[in-house]
């Protein structure tokens, strides 16, 4: 069963919501390193970095109760 993720970066008057279903991170990864190389966008590689940390966070913490 997919179920819906959301990471939210609020940043000055912009805010960056991605949305993904489980087993898309990868994806979403890809996403953010995308919007961080737009020269374009307010979106750097460290709001990347943060996103994929918590990410990741949360990957674990599932892990976790899994093995539990």
């Amino acid at each position: 069963m997919s179920v819906i993720r959301q990471l939210s970066l609020v940043k000055g008057d912009e805010r960056f919501i991605f949305r993904y279903t489980t087993g898309q991170e990868a994806q979403v990864i890809d996403a953010f390193a995308s919007l961080a190389g737009n020269t374009g966008s307010d979106f750097d590689w460290f709001d990347a970095a943060v996103l994929s940390y918590q990410m990741g966070r949360r990957l674990e913490t599932e892990l976790d109760q899994i093995a539990t």
